[in-house]
């Protein structure tokens, strides 16, 4: 398993259009490009983090090819509700204790 954690810089007053076309965007992913989803936290300082799971490197690589048309929507949201996005790691997953509820 392929682990990816972002780091997004989101637009004071657009954090709810942010967390809108984050939700949909990574349910897109899930549905078409074979992620396994993602946990979007927000830490002290106020920066959204990331947390998005997919069965490994290439399936990841691959996955914005794979979405429809009408999901450049949400892409451009994310985009116009940030000042950036930037990828903190790309690791492989070793252990996975993480509850699934």
């Amino acid at each position: 398993m392929h682990a990816i954690i972002y780091k997004f810089n989101v637009i004071e007053d657009h954090e709810n259009d942010f967390e809108i076309a984050w939700e949909k965007l990574t349910k897109a992913f899930m549905t078409y490009s074979g992620g396994l989803g993602s946990r979007l936290h927000k830490d002290s300082e106020g920066n959204y983090i990331a947390y998005a799971q997919w069965p490994d490197r290439e399936t990841w690589k691959k996955a914005g090819s794979k979405l429809p048309e009408n999901t450049k929507k949400w892409v451009k949201a994310m985009k116009d509700s940030s000042d950036g996005t930037e990828i903190l790691h790309q690791m492989d997953v070793m252990n996975d204790l993480l509850i699934i509820k």
